[in-house]
């Protein structure tokens, strides 16, 4: 398996700084959260976008995905939604990032068959453009559709091979899930998985890898049964939690970690 982390533990940091982080700690990969208060989001122009690709291009290191904040269950019209997801979809391919990060966004105003037929007929849109551009859309167990099973709802009715799964393994357990429960739901349609650690359902503050509760290592073992080489990303959350300690220093303990628990599962 290949690592990565995600730029959301380093808040706005410069895209240089980023690579360098990545080079010295050993990380193959850098998820890039596509916010316009980041360095990389759909706004930038096709020059921006040139020198973003070129800088990774010339590091060695990967862009895993652009992680948007589309919210395909919301309620509304479905022309805003479906033009925010071809904006990633167009910046993805501009970066050569083979993802793009979604969510559910169901609201409380919906059922939840409606919350599933409206993102499933949302992804099937975007679904056929995503395929000419190479990029493959990932809808992350979250907010409405926290577990396995509940993203399987909406995947199911999608049934394209360009609209797949992002796994983050805190949701589907506080969401009650067992890690082989979340992988038989979701490894027909995995692209990667988010990994993290915390302390508890109640103090979601991000911890160093392997000094929280979350099933890591039952995670990593199930997926090497398995025979999946796919990316393991680390979403430290520091952009939503101040008091959280900084990324960089942790970094390599983290990547030993994760390296650890691949050498366990092998």
């Amino acid at each position: 398996m290949k690592l990565a982390f995600s730029t959301l533990g380093v808040p706005g940091l410069p895209m240089a700084d980023v690579l360098r982080l990545a080079t010295a700690h050993g990380y193959h990969g850098v998820e890039l959260r596509a916010h316009p208060e980041e360095p990389v989001h759909p706004g930038l122009s096709p020059a921006e976008r040139a020198d973003v690709a070129a800088e990774f291009k010339a590091s060695g290191v990967e862009v895993l995905s652009v992680a948007g904040y589309t919210r395909v269950a919301a309620p509304g019209d479905d022309e805003a939604v479906v033009a925010e997801l071809w904006a990633l979809l167009g910046l993805a391919r501009d970066l050569g990032a083979p993802y793009i990060r979604v969510f559910p966004g169901g609201s409380s105003e919906q059922t939840p068959e409606e919350a599933d037929a409206t993102a499933a007929r949302r992804l099937g849109t975007a679904a056929e453009y995503a395929t000419d551009l190479d990029v493959r859309i990932l809808l992350e167990n979250h907010d409405s559709h926290r577990t396995g099973a509940d993203a399987m709802r909406i995947l199911g009715l999608v049934g394209h091979r360009q609209v797949g799964a992002l796994w983050d393994v805190m949701h589907t357990w506080m969401g009650g899930e067992q890690p082989a429960e979340s992988h038989a739901a979701l490894s027909p349609h995995l692209g990667y998985v988010q990994v993290k650690d915390i302390a508890s359902v109640e103090d979601t503050t991000p911890l160093p890898l392997g000094e929280g509760i979350l099933p890591l290592a039952d995670c990593v073992e199930i997926l090497s049964r398995h025979g999946w080489d796919g990316w393991l990303c680390w979403e430290y959350e520091k952009r939503w939690y101040e008091e959280a300690a900084p990324l960089p220093g942790l970094l390599g303990p983290g990547r030993a970690h994760l390296s650890r628990l691949l050498n366990d599962s092998a």
